[in-house]
């Protein structure tokens, strides 16, 4: 159950977008409630998969695969849309790429993404409630804006501009966070690469 819901996001993600590039205004504004739903979906699994007694490895992989193709899809989106500086998709795949295959290594060795980082300070910054929920909230707070900044502009609003500046800076915080929690798992990875 998990993961079909882990898995639904792909198609809700491609709805999503669709309605961006093709959408009047109206359905864009009706895209704020959708990416915060879909968002929100990634915290719906993770609970399901906790009571079901279903948490695995394949739940942890689906759900990061998930994670960082929703991830860049957006901020590919949002960029193409001339809404971010093409430097913040391009952060977040040099980010995403370089962690996942660092965390392959050691997802082959049995371990879960969060159990990689042994540091506590690492693991506060990586795998810690807090800095989870602050990141999520960031990336989502972006998303819903960057969604409201399109549906102000095909709509033609005159608070877009001010909409569009807020945005852009809680895009920069929330990239900010991905290179900071990206860069323990890399740094506590470079024994385990070495020996390996």
């Amino acid at each position: 159950m998990a993961n079909f819901i882990t898995l639904l996001r792909f198609p809700l993600l491609f709805v999503y977008v669709a309605l961006l590039y093709w959408g009047n205004a109206t359905a864009q504004y009706w895209c704020v409630p959708f990416i915060l739903g879909i968002i929100i979906l990634d915290s719906v699994d993770g609970i399901i998969a906790r009571a079901l007694h279903e948490v695995s490895l394949l739940g942890s992989v689906l759900d990061i695969a998930t994670d960082r193709t929703l991830e860049i899809i957006l901020w590919v989106v949002f960029a193409h849309l001339g809404l971010l500086p093409i430097v913040i998709p391009l952060i977040v795949i040099t980010r995403g790429t370089t962690v996942d295959a660092v965390r392959a290594v050691g997802m082959s060795q049995g371990k879960a993404a969060f159990e990689q980082v042994k540091h506590p300070i690492s693991r506060f910054i990586v795998a810690s409630r807090f800095m989870r929920s602050s990141y999520g909230v960031a990336k989502a707070t972006a998303f819903a804006l960057l969604t409201l900044d399109i549906a102000m502009q095909s709509a033609g609003h005159p608070w877009q501009a001010k909409v569009h500046l807020v945005a852009v800076i809680i895009s920069w915080f929330a990239i900010s966070m991905t290179v900071i929690r990206g860069l323990p798992v890399l740094i506590e990875a470079y024994p385990l690469l070495r020996n390996s």
